[in-house]
């Protein structure tokens, strides 16, 4: 395989309460378009989109969950795999706002610590505004996560938004791999190779011979660097 046939994929995974723009956001990213009418996910949406990052093929998986609780059992299956999450609320829905940490929490608990953004959505609407810009803020403060306020309708930050997820997964993705020697109770020396965290993918630990753990940072797959734009819905 040639070096130019690399690409990075990144699964990211759209979650918030129900009419908040989750849908027409991932439209509005990799198709271009938007629309008014509002229609309910049911279960689970899936689009793609490559684009290039810092020299890098990147290809996108967006995954467009339902935000109604009847959907919990199948939404929160699709969260298992992903190295990215971008949670959203509404600026005129103080519930989707309420909720934000809940749906962090679902996502933690299939996908451990993995890189998220906050996003406040339909902010086109600032003057029938439920959620303060203070709040706003003091809850990605306190998540300890990147904050955007966006317009889907208007197409304000949402290229951005993702971009930043493309950009600190590859950072993550690119970081040496540092080394600690630990002496275990029989004396005998370990060394640690310790990789960045990438949600899950830390988990994948390999014994070698000579009593060395390396835990391995994701991989790159493999593929070739034609546009992908696809759509597909799992119920």
């Amino acid at each position: 395989m040639r070096e130019e046939d690399i690409e990075t994929a990144i699964k990211v995974v759209v979650v918030g309460n129900g009419a908040v723009g989750k849908s027409s956001m991932i439209q509005r990213y990799c198709k271009g378009i938007f629309t008014q009418e509002y229609k309910k996910t049911i279960g689970v949406d899936f689009l793609e989109r490559q684009i290039e990052v810092n020299c890098e093929d990147v290809r996108l998986m967006l995954w467009d969950t339902a935000g109604q609780e009847e959907f919990d059992a199948i939404t929160k299956a699709y969260y298992r795999g992903a190295q990215a999450c971008v949670l959203v609320f509404s600026t005129v829905d103080r519930d989707s706002f309420k909720a934000v940490e809940s749906w962090k929490r679902k996502v933690e608990n299939e996908c451990g610590q993995i890189i998220m953004v906050l996003v406040q959505n339909k902010i086109d609407l600032i003057d029938q505004a439920v959620i303060s810009k203070e709040e706003a803020e003091e809850l990605a403060k306190r998540l300890r996560i990147r904050f955007y306020r966006a317009s889907v309708k208007d197409d304000l930050n949402v290229s951005e938004v993702f971009r930043y997820l493309v950009e600190e997964y590859l950072k993550q993705l690119n970081e040496p791999i540092e080394e600690m020697v630990i002496k275990n109770p029989s004396g005998q020396t370990n060394a640690f190779s310790i990789a960045p965290k990438n949600g899950q993918d830390n988990k994948n630990i390999q014994n070698s011979n000579n009593g060395t753990i390396s835990l391995h940072k994701p991989k790159r797959v493999k593929s070739g660097k034609k546009s992908m734009m696809k759509s597909c819905r799992l119920l």
